[in-house]
């Protein structure tokens, strides 16, 4: 499933980038990698995405939370 379908408070493991190559190589540096385990803390109307990656919040739009694929790890409700 991409990170655009995950659910508020749940949170996933990161198992592909499917993105720009730029892109990828920006969210590898933030930290976003394969096996990295990612929490969804808000979604926003307009399809954004507030994530933690390793303690840190980020904001992602639509078009790049729908590259990124994950596998559901944990349920945090």
């Amino acid at each position: 499933m991409s990170l655009f379908e995950g659910e508020k408070g749940n949170c996933y493991e990161v198992k592909g980038l499917y993105v720009e190559e730029g892109l990828t190589r920006r969210l590898q540096a933030l930290g976003l990698n394969d096996g990295t385990v990612i929490t969804v803390l808000n979604r926003k109307k307009n399809g954004a995405l507030i994530i933690r990656v390793r303690g840190t919040r980020l904001a992602i739009g639509k078009h790049i939370s729908q590259g990124i694929e994950v596998e559901e790890k944990c349920n945090e409700k």
